[in-house]
Parts: C-alpha cells; sequence; structure tokens
C-alpha cells in the first residue's frame, strides 16, 4: 500500500471514530430515540410511533415522559400530571390540581367518544394512601385513560426513573415534528 492510499483510509478512520464518539455523547448524555409500544397514549401516540426523547429537559406538569417501569423491565410513556407537593383529584372527569380544576384540551376527542367518564373518579389519598405527590416523585397518567397501566395502578414514579422528556415524534412521517 502506497503512503497516500494509507493516509486516506487514516483519514476515514478518525472521521468514522470521530462522528461515533459524536453520536455516543449525544445518545447518552442529551437525545436518545425509542419506540412507543402499546396503546396506554392514544391518541397522543400510537403503537410503535418512534420519538425522540430529551435527557436534559425540566420537567413540568403534562409534559410527556419515559422512564424505568416500576413493575417490570420496560420503559413507560406517560403524561406528568403531578409535581412534588400536588394534590390530584378527578371528578366526573374533571381533574383538579392543587384544588383547581384543570384543563386537558389533550383528551378532547377521547373523551366525545366515550360513554360515560373517560377518566373514573379518585383521588391521591385513594389510589396511594397519600394526599400530597411525595418530594422526588411524579404522579403520571397516560392519555388513553381506559387502558394504561399508570399511577393509579403502580404508585409514583421516582424522579430518579424518569430518563426524559419525549419533545419530538420522526415516525410516523405524517406525524413528525415537535410535540406541543
Amino acid at each position: 500500500m502506497g503512503d497516500s492510499l494509507k493516509k486516506e483510509i487514516f483519514s476515514w478512520l478518525k472521521i468514522a471514530i470521530i462522528a461515533f464518539v459524536i453520536a455516543f455523547i449525544f445518545r447518552h448524555y442529551f437525545f436518545y430515540p425509542t419506540t412507543v409500544y402499546g396503546e396506554s397514549m392514544e391518541p397522543t401516540f400510537h403503537n410503535l410511533d418512534r420519538v425522540l426523547i430529551s435527557k436534559i429537559s425540566d420537567i413540568q406538569r403534562f409534559d410527556i415522559i419515559v422512564f424505568h417501569a416500576p413493575d417490570s423491565n420496560d420503559y413507560y410513556i406517560k403524561r406528568v400530571i403531578g409535581l412534588p407537593g400536588d394534590t390530584i383529584e378527578m371528578k366526573n372527569d374533571v381533574l383538579y390540581v392543587n384544588g383547581k380544576a384543570t384543563k386537558e384540551s389533550y383528551l378532547e376527542n377521547s373523551k366525545k367518544n366515550t360513554f360515560g367518564n373517560f377518566t373514573k373518579d379518585f383521588s391521591l389519598q385513594e389510589v396511594t394512601g397519600q394526599a400530597t405527590v411525595p418530594k422526588g416523585s411524579l404522579f403520571v397518567l397516560g392519555d388513553n385513560r381506559l387502558r394504561s397501566n399508570d399511577s393509579r395502578i403502580f404508585g409514583y414514579v421516582p424522579v430518579g426513573d424518569v430518563v426524559g422528556e419525549v419533545n419530538f415524534q420522526y415516525y410516523p412521517i405524517k406525524d413528525i415534528g415537535l410535540l406541543k
């Protein structure tokens, strides 16, 4: 092999290694692609939708997060409803956060297509045994309240179990874009 061919191969190898390191750093510390499995977040997400998770987001109420499932080795995707110190109650399909009725616009179409209440009445006290969301924890619900394994079943999600916030959908192509 000539010197110029060796230099060319070495140059391409350096580029490949640098690209791999950059991709590793971004995936490990900043963004992570994942696939949605199941129907618990319909109609927001459907089975096999693909999303990007931001690992550097400041989690707020109504953000959609991915976290380590407390009852399996899987990851769950759910919407944050309660933050530390919040009281949560559902009465007649109206969500009350800290005693104040809160609009869930992302559920409007689903509620129209349901006979009776879309979300069964509950309070934090009834489903968790505590009146407020504890420090370092989140209360999460799926958007498909009729078919979601969420905090009503498994309790609070420790903040340390959160992988990140879902903020971009890249598949299917018709739904590509930032989440609102």
